[in-house]
């Protein structure tokens, strides 16, 4: 993949299902594949001005645990928007967390689709958030009661006629269902703020590893991409996450000064067990063409088993997403860059062409 290196994407790390709404104002009634109802995000009357559209669940109420839920709408084709601010509305009570896609198709044509290996169990069909060949992009994440996220001033994300992002789509996953056994349904979603008026462009790399934890050890999951593309990126915001095993998850970039020595620069560093949010970058000095992203996260377990990554409650996860502008141009072509994770890949392993490594304190904040 062209862009920044990457190893191995771990099997099973996105899984959804997806399903629509119809808001008043917005959007237009379309026909889409199959008959199915869909959305089109209309222009906004006032050239300039910023507007907001719900993008919500539209009243499911989840059966199977370990749910992922996705609903898409499709931009209107004939005017770019660029997406500016995100107000989520769910709490983690009910939802473990959400994420939207930017899609050149959906993943499938229907209302509502299953998207991970938990419904092979419910028997249910599944499909990816973005069709297999289409483009694919994550624009936001979500998770633990994060609040809303302004982009800054003057930067947005290009959605619509000259975008390759089509369509959006949403996820939601719903690992707990005890409060929906009595027939009560969810709108969570997304409140997504946007504009007409052009903007620097935003995007999102999302780095993270496969891997396993050992019974009742501390082990480091790690990560490590050289950015490829001869492309200034302004990095702004971070987001991490792990399940309940994460202690500390910490994102650095990497360059080789004149002297031929690696100089470690922290992006951010943060206790995945509190509001997973897109918080401000640590420092905001430019990434460019041969720096390297390195990512670890340090989780500790108190299980008498090797907990795997996966995408339930049950397993683990280890994800660092990088939020940043260009002021020219188009963002990355690399979307996602993943690590084979331990025992097989470690910042020290000789092949990564890593060194100074710095001591990293995982205990602390």
């Amino acid at each position: 993949m062209p862009g920044i290196s990457n190893i191995s994407i771990p099997v099973g790390v996105f899984l959804l299902i997806n399903l629509m709404i119809s808001v008043e104002g917005l959007v237009k009634k379309g026909d889409y594949q199959n008959s199915v109802h869909q959305q089109n995000l209309e222009s906004n009357s006032s050239t300039g001005s910023t507007a907001s559209f719900p993008f919500l669940m539209p009243k499911v109420s989840p059966q199977t645990p370990d749910l992922y839920l996705c609903t898409p709408i499709k931009v209107d084709p004939t005017t770019t928007y660029y997406i500016v601010g995100f107000n989520p509305n769910s709490t983690m009570n009910t939802a473990h967390h959400m994420m939207i896609y930017g899609c050149g198709v959906p993943g499938n044509t229907k209302t509502t689709w299953s998207c991970g290996e938990m419904n092979i169990v419910s028997h249910e069909k599944s499909a990816i958030p973005c069709g297999p060949r289409s483009h694919s992009q994550i624009i936001y994440a979500w998770a633990r009661n994060a609040k809303k996220l302004n982009l800054p001033k003057g930067v947005g994300f290009k959605v619509g006629k000259n975008s390759p992002t089509k369509y959006l789509v949403l996820q939601v996953h719903y690992a707990h269902i005890d409060k929906f056994k009595d027939g009560s349904t969810d709108d969570s979603g997304v409140f997504l703020d946007y504009t007409i008026e052009p903007k620097k462009l935003a995007g999102t790399l999302l780095l993270g590893s496969d891997g396993q934890i050992p019974a009742m050890k501390t082990e480091h999951l790690e990560n490590a991409c050289e950015v490829k593309e001869n492309k200034v990126l302004h990095p702004f915001a971070y987001r991490v996450h792990t399940h309940g095993l994460g202690k500390v998850v910490s994102g650095y970039r990497v360059r080789t000064n004149s002297d031929g020595e690696q100089e470690w620069l922290q992006l951010g560093k943060r206790d995945p067990l509190t509001p997973q949010m897109f918080y401000n970058i640590s420092n905001r000095d430019p990434i460019v063409e041969g720096d390297k992203i390195a990512v670890r996260c340090t989780l500790q377990s108190t299980r008498h088993r090797i907990t795997k990554v996966g995408p339930t409650n049950e397993d683990e996860m280890c994800n660092f997403y990088l939020m940043y502008y260009v002021d020219q141009g188009e963002t990355l072509n690399t979307k996602f860059c993943f690590s084979q994770g331990a025992p097989y890949y470690y910042w020290s392993n000789p092949d990564t062409g890593l060194h100074n490594i710095p001591h990293i304190e995982a205990s602390t904040l």
